[in-house]
């Protein structure tokens, strides 16, 4: 069913597609509203192509665990509906088992919970360094600080010059919201799309040549010298992967300390929070669940099915709106509200099923010192300024968000 009226890059304007709907909270009760319904709404994403929305916990789960119904190897984001993913088959998030499962195998082990806590004080030197002018007291654009750290960790594991890091975070944002006006090229979204990743993949081109006569025991390293099929992967594929490796980091990493720093600021939480510093694995998940900073991943049906009472053929995509179904009542009691300790909590923030998002370990970590350090070096946060939202349907945040803080009493 056709959404009425179209914006300047062909995506019904309210349309769960339309980027400019993510600009506001006001998406989130059109998601509430699709999530009640019995069965599953067909929604347009530009003049020729469309998919079904879903918003259920349950039917989110199964879709994505169920990669012999649903592909992830036609394409996995809604910028690229209706056009072949050159990924598929290629990249760990673009191919499906048994393929994706060894492909995934030894780049899981370097990115373990035991070589995540090896990195702990390397990881805590990056975010005293990123949010270090906050103690400066003044304004402080604390999203433009957490859109760095993922490429700050990130470019330490795979050994990138830092002086590259903010060419990269621009063209990885850039990437994942062409859309928002700060990234667009003249040519609108489908050309900052296609700069974005041709620039990216020269740049990762160029660390493939030199990390292979330089091999270390950094992620590249361990990319090049992964096998699939009884052969190294092709330098296609690891520059594939290099992207979406350091792509998921700048995807799940700095949104929900974004999210709680725009929206709890004067409830009482940041202060709950720091007098009980124990309840921080848990509620660095209860942020990922609210946050829900991937809003979706799209699939495409290989065979006739069925979600939610409604009829899906082979051949139709099928998005699963991540932050929709991590505020289902049914499987979060008062799903609006951030608990502390509130368990159990299997939410979707990583995704589920064989695509659970590699990197969740180290982007766990990471998030736990940025809290403990933020809540214990830092007090009497309060907004310095008007928040800015990405203009994109893929990630659920901020671009700019200035805070103020006092320094903690007894901190250097």
């Amino acid at each position: 069913m056709r959404e009425p009226g179209n914006d300047a890059t062909g995506c019904p304007v309210g349309g769960l597609a339309d980027p400019m709907l993510y600009t506001t909270l006001g998406f989130r009760g059109r998601w509430g509203d699709m999530r009640e319904l019995g069965h599953l709404e067909w929604q347009q994403a530009d003049e020729r192509n469309g998919f079904w929305s879903v918003l259920k916990y349950h039917d989110a789960d199964r879709v994505l665990r169920d990669a012999a119904t649903f592909t992830s190897e036609r394409g996995t984001l809604l910028n690229i509906i209706g056009v072949e993913d050159p990924a598929g088959g290629r990249q760990i998030a673009a191919t499906d088992p048994p393929r994706h499962t060894i492909m995934r195998a030894r780049l899981q082990k370097a990115l373990s919970i035991k070589a995540a806590e090896r990195q702990h004080e390397l990881i805590r030197d990056l975010i005293l360094e990123v949010i270090a002018p906050l103690a400066d007291g003044g304004p402080f654009d604390f999203a433009q600080a957490m859109l760095m750290l993922p490429v700050a960790v990130g470019g330490e594991m795979m050994r990138l010059p830092r002086s590259d890091w903010p060419r990269l975070e621009r063209l990885l944002n850039a990437s994942i919201a062409p859309d928002d006006p700060e990234y667009a090229m003249p040519g609108g979204p489908r050309e900052t799309l296609d700069l974005a990743h041709r620039e990216l993949f020269a740049y990762f081109q160029d660390i493939y040549h030199e990390r292979r006569r330089n091999l270390g025991d950094d992620l590249i390293s361990v990319l090049i010298t992964t096998e699939v099929d009884g052969r190294t992967m092709s330098p296609g594929e690891v520059m594939s992967n290099c992207y979406s490796v350091l792509l998921g980091a700048v995807v799940t990493t700095p949104h929900s300390p974004n999210y709680v720093m725009s929206e709890h600021i004067g409830d009482g939480l940041l202060e709950a929070w720091a007098a009980d510093m124990a309840a921080t694995p848990s509620a660095v998940e209860e942020a990922l669940r609210l946050a829900s900073p991937v809003s979706h991943f799209m699939r495409y049906a290989v065979r006739d099915t069925e979600v939610r009472g409604t009829k899906i053929k082979a051949g139709d995509a099928v998005v699963t709106w991540l932050g929709a179904a991590n505020r289902d009542e049914e499987v979060f009691p008062d799903a609006g509200r951030f608990d502390l300790r509130r368990r159990p909590n299997k939410h979707l923030a990583f995704g589920i099923g064989p695509h659970y998002c590699v990197g969740h370990t180290l982007a766990r970590v990471t998030l736990r010192i940025l809290f403990t350090e933020l809540l214990t070096r830092f007090t009497d946060f309060e907004p310095a300024g008007e928040p800015s939202r990405m203009h994109s349907n893929f990630i659920s945040g901020y671009k700019h968000l200035p805070i103020a803080a006092k320094t903690a009493r007894g901190t250097a």
